[in-house]
């Protein structure tokens, strides 16, 4: 077993940069010029944790205190407030280089093997091109809100000119609801066929009774108050080491800001908990003694695997089993397997936690 530090007179090879199913990666070829060594990093395992929230303001209108006796609103808006829930939340595992794990290759003089490499400068293929798009779940997408009824054009055609001359804030709550009244007077008129001057045809005729609804809608809204919602959307990165984590403080929902760091205590906490399910072994021999790492192999891990959760106002919000590097070891293969001339063999590696997924014969 050799690790980069003890390879200082290895020559770095030369990279050809190749396009595989949308994935930047590099191909490195075993040759004279590099002692047909190859170099490159195993993973660590980053958690990507993205939290939707959703944001809601309310605001009282300005007749909220006259709701009741000329409209007979019971439930109006008397306080401006602003909450936020959690919508929703996304556990995505991804691999990053481990720079305390790196690695060279040693492949038998003459022969032609090849690596290829992600990003991040880890293995992703032996062997072949053929690299399969990693699968990455559907991340939710932050929405603005839309206008409330106050915020519409029709608001300014609602208010007559003699509600906006008053002074008297009584007086204007009663020509606002009088308008309201009117309002659905017109609109049934129109429904009925009654009115004076009924619209030509039926697209005209939907447009005025839109119009009406929203003038309608809005002079409402002055009694009842508004609801705004929108949503945000936050990636925090955890990185799990090899111990369990017991309701940790992850990031905190302020009602104001949404996600906010761990420390900013004008949020509710939310809890994140990481229970190891499977720490991952060296392979063993015959006599059940862990196998020994073969002379110039080719490096890779097998993970652990552990149970994050996350929880928030004591319920669990999100619960999700990923595989993650540091909770497992590392082993290699001998590297004949790679340059036996007559039936080579392939190999593909998770890029997240640096497992194999597959390993058989090259021409298949």
């Amino acid at each position: 077993m050799k690790t980069l530090k003890t390879l200082a007179t290895i020559a770095i090879t030369s990279l050809i940069s190749l396009g595989v199913q949308a994935q930047t990666t590099q191909r490195l070829n075993a040759s004279k010029a590099n002692d047909y060594g190859l170099i490159y990093s195993l993973p660590r395992t980053l958690v990507d944790i993205t939290i939707e929230t959703e944001h809601t303001e309310k605001t009282p209108g300005d007749f909220y205190n006259y709701a009741k006796l000329k409209l007979g609103i019971n439930d109006a808006i008397t306080k401006p407030s602003r909450s936020v829930t959690v919508k929703s939340v996304t556990i995505t595992p991804r691999g990053v280089a481990d720079p305390d794990n790196r690695w060279l290759v040693q492949f038998k003089a003459g022969a032609t093997p090849y690596v290829i490499l992600d990003d991040n400068n880890c293995p992703v293929a032996v062997n072949t091109d053929k690299v399969p798009q990693q699968s990455k779940p559907a991340l939710p997408e932050a929405m603005k809100a839309k206008p409330t009824p106050l915020e519409t054009e029709a608001a300014s055609q609602a208010i007559t000119q003699e509600m906006t001359l008053s002074s008297s804030l009584s007086k204007r709550a009663d020509l606002a609801a009088q308008r309201i009244f009117e309002l659905r007077e017109t609109r049934s008129d129109l429904i009925s066929g009654q009115a004076d001057n009924t619209p030509p045809d039926g697209k005209s005729m939907q447009l005025a009774l839109d119009n009406l609804s929203a003038q309608e809608a809005a002079l409402t809204a002055m009694f009842a108050g508004t609801t705004k919602s929108y949503t945000s959307v936050s990636t925090i990165t955890f990185e799990p080491d090899s111990e369990s984590v017991n309701d940790e403080v992850f990031v905190r929902l302020s009602p104001v800001d949404g996600i906010v760091d761990a420390n900013d205590l004008s949020g509710a906490p939310i809890y994140i908990s990481v229970d190891i399910v499977e720490q991952g072994n060296l392979p063993l021999n015959d006599k059940g003694e862990p196998k020994t790492f073969p002379k110039g192999g080719l490096a890779y891990n097998i993970p652990g695997r552990a149970l994050i959760t996350l929880s928030y106002d004591g319920r669990q919000i999100a619960s999700e089993e990923v595989s993650l590097a540091q909770l497992g070891v590392t082993f290699g293969l001998d590297p004949k397997l790679f340059s036996d001339k007559k039936e080579p063999s392939k190999l593909l590696l998770d890029p997240t936690t640096g497992a194999i997924t597959l390993l058989g014969p090259a021409d298949e």
